[in-house]
């Protein structure tokens, strides 16, 4: 195969920030177990409604969420260098004949 892809779409970098990521991810989760009753006749608000399970944590789980996204859509900057400096000649010959817009 003369065409055959030469480069991966994540590079150590991309790998650090995925898993980043997924520890903020997991931190926020973490932080949002708990404040159940032992007894059911028990209601204990505080532990239920506090600042870090209503507010801390879904702020932590979409941050998170946001990295990962990041992280995937993070183009290589060594991968943008050789796609300009590509010779005319390596592009195949049906993407040759695509009109040029001016």
């Amino acid at each position: 195969m003369k065409d055959s892809i030469k480069h991966f779409g994540f590079n150590p970098e991309n790998y650090k920030l995925l898993l980043i990521g997924l520890g903020v991810n997991i931190l926020g989760y973490i932080l949002m177990i708990g404040g159940g009753a032992e007894s059911d006749n028990e209601f204990n608000a505080d532990q239920l409604f506090s600042t870090v399970r209503i507010t801390i944590s879904p702020i932590l789980i979409v941050l998170g969420y946001g990295i990962i996204f990041f992280s995937i859509m993070k183009k290589n900057k060594k991968s943008e260098i050789q796609i300009e400096n590509t010779k005319q000649s390596e592009i195949p010959n049906s993407l040759n004949k695509i009109p040029k817009k001016k």
